[in-house]
């Protein structure tokens, strides 16, 4: 590991971090999300969330490859044995498959600034939505150029290319998103948006799926149990305060989110009557951010200048989390031996090809969405599987130095809560998905929303996984790695 890339200050690993965590899950997803299922009554889970679930998860990652100084598939050899590599396979082929359309949504974000910012004249936003939406070549090649842009970035290394982008691409961001809120929330009809965000109906709180989707958007939207934390903390330093960075990180997402959002639901209830606002919003519709957000600057004096501004923006996070997931499968093919150049490109050529399909098929799209968007639970668990086995009080001692005490409390919840709420979320999923969801047809692994759709892609990929579990943790960890950590 000697001449291994450190980013160069704290400020720089924060920034990372946050444009790991602020993306589309912020821009795109979040406000979709929020809205299809009880708007303010989804920040309450989406908030105990932060808390229980993906806050520890974000300071288990950093410890966990800080100690092994390995991508997820490696630490789980050296930290927790060589027999669970599979469990840190599991978690890079998470977050490659989500890379693989993720990497879709980017170049919507890019379609989109060249669309507004040269133009020429105004477009029917929904109109063109859908017909874009469903087009094969642009979707290709923007979806192409995109991972183009994060592979050039990757290849220059840690700090010339990955702390450089988030310098400029973060604070850009948040700036923009500022602006967009402080339109919106002046629109007439906007507080009918705003009430619908900040006024919760408890009632939602009765649906399985309100706190299964909080669940699945805060691990979605802030990284945690995507390993691609796991995969920066390979680059700082052994006394870096770890936790100081995740709390940052966790509450600057769920900020980017609520801004967003902010920006976003005030401006179909100042467009639309309320009954149709509310409508749409049930919808769920995943070009809302690319529907509404033209409206907004329609309305806003100088919005022709400020709209590209805002897409170009959108492409900034969406591009800046694309490249630590890039990072996180090209730190694997680097712990394997390859050079980063050589393992960056062989994850840029893959996410090209097998983001093909989310790209001209929005079924595709919305069913890779579904199955690997729950899969982060599952990441999730692993996580705390890795820090339990090896031991809480003892994870704190190795990998937590230079961090404030945050005492028994992690043990607790990395030993209990994490798995108890695993349990019972993804336990109650399952029984809803076969007797209320689609109780017809839960077992066809071609309904694009099924129990049946998830359970043979996650089995495939954990068949391959545990056939191969010897060799990736082998080809992942040399022998004196070995002698340093417990296997």
């Amino acid at each position: 590991m000697a001449g291994l890339e450190r980013f160069s200050s704290r400020w720089a690993i924060i920034l990372a971090g946050l444009g790991m965590a602020v993306g589309t899950g912020n821009l795109w997803r979040f406000p979709r999300v929020a809205a299809q299922n009880g708007g303010a009554a989804f920040l309450i889970p989406w908030l105990i969330f932060l808390f229980t679930w993906s806050l520890p998860l974000l300071i288990a990652e950093f410890g966990l490859g800080r100690g092994a100084r390995r991508g997820p598939v490696g630490a789980f050899a050296v930290l927790v044995g060589r027999r669970f590599a599979w469990m840190g396979g599991f978690v890079v082929m998470t977050a490659v498959m989500i890379m693989f359309y993720y990497s879709v949504v980017t170049g919507w974000a890019l379609k989109y600034f060249f669309l507004m910012g040269f133009s020429g004249s105004p477009i029917d936003a929904e109109n063109y939505w859908r017909v874009y939406s469903v087009s094969i070549w642009q979707p290709v090649l923007f979806h192409v150029l995109a991972v183009s842009i994060g592979v050039a970035i990757v290849a220059r290394g840690v700090t010339n290319g990955i702390e450089k982008a988030n310098r400029v691409l973060i604070p850009l961001l948040f700036v923009l998103l500022v602006l967009s809120v402080a339109r919106a929330v002046t629109l007439d009809g906007a507080e009918l948006g705003l009430s619908f965000l900040f006024k919760p109906e408890l009632g939602a709180l009765l649906n399985y799926r309100t706190w299964l989707e909080a669940l699945t958007q805060s691990a979605w939207s802030t990284g945690a149990g995507w390993g691609l934390i796991l995969s920066y903390a390979v680059y700082i330093k052994r006394e870096e305060d770890v936790v100081t960075s995740s709390v940052a990180i966790g509450f600057g997402n769920n900020t980017a989110s609520l801004l967003a959002a902010m920006a976003i639901l005030p401006t179909i209830f100042a467009v639309l009557p309320p009954s149709n606002a509310e409508g749409v919003l049930a919808t769920g519709n995943l070009g809302m951010t690319f529907i509404w957000i033209p409206q907004l600057f329609g309305q806003v004096v100088g919005g022709q200048w400020l709209l590209p501004c805002f897409f170009l923006a959108l492409f900034f996070a969406a591009l800046s989390s694309l490249i630590a997931m890039i990072e996180l499968a090209s730190r694997l093919f680097m712990d394997f031996g390859l050079s980063r150049r050589s393992a960056v490109l062989i994850v840029g050529l893959a996410t090209c090809l097998f983001g093909i399909p989310s790209a001209v098929s929005p079924s595709v799209f919305e069913n890779q969405d579904w199955v690997w968007g729950l899969g982060l639970m599952i990441s999730g668990m692993f996580i705390s599987v890795a820090v339990t086995r090896y031991g809480p009080s003892r994870f704190r001692m190795d990998f937590l130095k230079g961090s404030p005490d945050i005492g028994p409390s992690f043990d607790w919840i990395m030993r209990y809560l994490i798995p108890v709420q695993f349990v019972l979320m993804f336990g109650w999923w399952m029984y809803q998905a076969v007797t209320v969801y689609d109780p017809e047809s839960w077992w066809n692994p071609l309904r694009t929303n099924s129990l049946g759709t998830c359970l043979v892609q996650w089995g495939i990929v954990l068949l391959f996984l545990g056939v191969f579990n010897s060799r990736l943790a082998a080809a992942s960890v040399s022998q004196a790695d070995a002698s340093i950590y417990r296997v």
